[in-house]
C-alpha cells in the first residue's frame, strides 16, 4: 500500500531516538508523516495538549510506554525508534495501520462520554468533537487509500452532521457543528479534486466555506476559501484564485497568523506562477518563507487540520511552481528541494509532486529521466485511482510535442492510454 518512509534517512531522528529524546523522534516523525498534533491526538486516544506535552518532554522526561507505542503506530515508525523492544510498528502492513486509526475513531463513537479518553476543546460539546474525529480518521486514510472508496463513506459522513445541525434548537451549540460540518465538506470537495470531479469539488468547498461562516470561525472561514483558492490555482483560474486568497487574508482584519500567511502566500505563488508571472511568483515565495520563519516564535493557533508548516513544505511550493514556470532555476528549486519535497508520506501528494519534477527534467530537455519518473508516478495515481494524477500526468504529456519516441516515451504513453478511472 505505497513506499514506506525510509527512517533510516532521518539523521535527527536517530540521534535523538539514541540519546532518548523520544518527544523530539515523535514531533519530527509525525511532521514527516504529515499529520497535525491533533491528528496524531485522535489516533492515540489523547487531547491534542497531552501530545504537545509528549513532544516536549525532552531526554529528561518520563515517558509512557503504551503511549508512546500507539504514537509509533499511527505515525508508523519503528519501536525501537521510541526505545521500545523487538516490535516494530513497520511490521504492520499499511492496512493495519489504518485501521488502527479508524479503530481509534470507531471507539471513541461507541464508548460512553464518561468513558472517553480524548479531550475536545473546551468551546466544544462532546457531540462536535466526536464527529470531528471521525472525519480526521477519515482523512488520515486518504494518503493511500482510493478517494471513490472514501466518498462512499464520508457523504453519508457529512450528511448525518448537516442533519444534526439543522435539528440543534441552541445557537452555540449550532455554530460548533457548523465548524464540523465544514471541515466534513471540505474534506469531500479534497476527494472530488483527487477524482476530477472539479464540479462537486466546487459545490463542496462553496458548503465547506458557507457552514464556516455560519459557524462565527474567521479562522476556518479563511482555511476553507485558501482551500477553494488551491484548487482553483491548479486548473488555471489564476483571477479566482488570487481572489479567494486575498478574502481569505480578509477575514482576519488583522495580520493573519504566521501559519495562515505562509500557506496562503504558498498559494499565491503557484497562482503567479501558472499564470507565468515569474517576478510575482518569486515575491509570494520570498513572503511565504518570510512568513514559515515565524511560526516557532508565535502562539499556537487552532488552525483547521493543523500541520507543519516546515521545509518540506517550502519545497514543495519551490517544485510546483518551477514546474509551471518551465525551469527550475526560476524560482530558486534546487535538488535539495527536490530530495525533500519528495520526503512526503502521503502516496498522492507524492506522485503529483513526481510530476512536477518530472516536467522540471523536461524543461532542461532530460527528456528519458523526465518520463520514468512520470511513469512512476503514473503508476502509483493509477493504483490509487486518482484522477487528479492521471489529469496531471496528461498535463505533463501535453507539454512534450516531438514525434520522435524512445522506449520510456512509449511506456508511459501505453499506461497514460489505458488509464480509464
Amino acid at each position: 500500500m505505497g513506499n514506506a518512509i525510509d527512517w533510516e534517512a532521518f539523521g535527527d531522528i536517530k540521534d535523538a531516538a539514541r540519546a532518548g529524546n523520544y518527544g523530539y523522534v515523535i514531533r519530527r516523525a509525525r511532521q514527516v508523516a504529515g499529520l497535525s498534533q491533533r491528528e496524531l491526538a485522535d489516533g492515540v486516544g489523547l487531547s491534542q495538549a497531552a501530545i504537545s506535552r509528549m513532544e516536549n518532554r525532552g531526554v529528561t522526561g518520563t515517558y509512557n510506554m503504551e503511549m508512546l507505542a500507539k504514537a509509533a503506530t499511527v505515525v508508523g515508525i519503528p519501536f525501537e525508534l521510541v526505545g521500545l523492544a523487538s516490535q516494530s510498528a513497520t511490521g504492520q502492513s499499511s492496512v493495519e495501520r489504518r485501521n488502527f486509526v479508524l479503530t481509534a475513531a470507531v471507539a471513541v463513537v461507541a464508548a460512553p462520554a464518561s468513558s472517553r479518553r480524548v479531550s475536545p476543546p473546551e468551546h466544544e460539546t462532546s457531540q462536535p468533537a466526536t464527529l470531528r474525529l471521525v472525519t480526521s480518521a477519515y482523512r488520515r486514510l486518504d494518503a493511500s487509500s482510493p478517494s471513490r472508496e472514501l466518498v462512499d463513506v464520508v457523504a453519508p459522513h457529512l450528511r448525518f452532521i448537516q442533519s444534526i445541525v439543522k435539528n440543534t434548537p441552541d445557537p452555540a451549540a449550532r455554530q460548533h457543528l457548523s465548524a464540523v460540518g465544514s471541515e466534513a465538506s471540505s474534506f469531500l470537495a479534497w476527494l472530488s479534486w483527487d477524482m476530477a470531479d472539479h464540479g462537486s469539488a466546487r459545490r463542496w468547498y462553496g458548503s465547506a466555506i458557507t457552514a464556516a461562516r455560519q459557524s462565527g470561525n474567521t479562522l476556518l472561514t479563511a482555511y476553507q476559501m485558501g482551500s477553494l483558492a488551491s484548487f482553483e490555482a491548479e486548473l488555471g483560474n489564476v483571477h479566482a484564485a488570487l481572489s479567494l486568497v486575498e478574502e481569505a487574508r480578509r477575514q482576519f482584519g488583522a495580520p493573519p497568523p504566521p501559519l495562515a500567511a505562509a500557506w496562503l502566500s504558498s498559494i499565491e505563488a503557484v497562482a503567479h506562477a501558472e499564470n507565468g508571472d515569474h517576478r510575482a511568483c518569486g515575491r509570494a515565495l520570498r513572503t511565504c518563507v518570510q512568513h514559515a520563519e515565524r511560526i516557532p516564535e508565535a502562539d499556537p493557533v487552532a488552525w483547521p487540520w493543523i500541520f507543519a508548516f516546515d521545509e518540506r513544505k517550502i519545497s514543495a511550493c519551490r517544485v510546483t511552481c518551477a514546474a509551471r514556470l518551465g525551469g527550475a532555476m526560476t524560482v530558486g528549486a534546487s535538488e535539495q528541494d527536490i530530495a525533500v519535497a519528495l520526503t512526503s508520506g502521503h502516496d498522492k501528494q507524492r506522485a503529483l509532486l513526481s510530476l512536477d519534477v518530472a516536467a522540471g527534467h523536461l524543461s532542461v530537455r532530460d527528456r528519458d529521466a523526465a518520463f520514468t519518473l512520470a511513469t512512476r508516478a503514473l503508476t502509483e495515481g493509477l493504483r490509487l485511482r486518482s484522477g487528479r494524477v492521471v489529469e496531471k500526468a496528461r498535463r505533463f504529456r501535453r507539454g512534450q510535442t516531438t514525434s520522435a519516441a524512445s522506449s520510456t516515451v512509449r511506456e508511459f504513453d501505453t499506461l497514460l492510454h489505458a488509464a480509464y478511472l
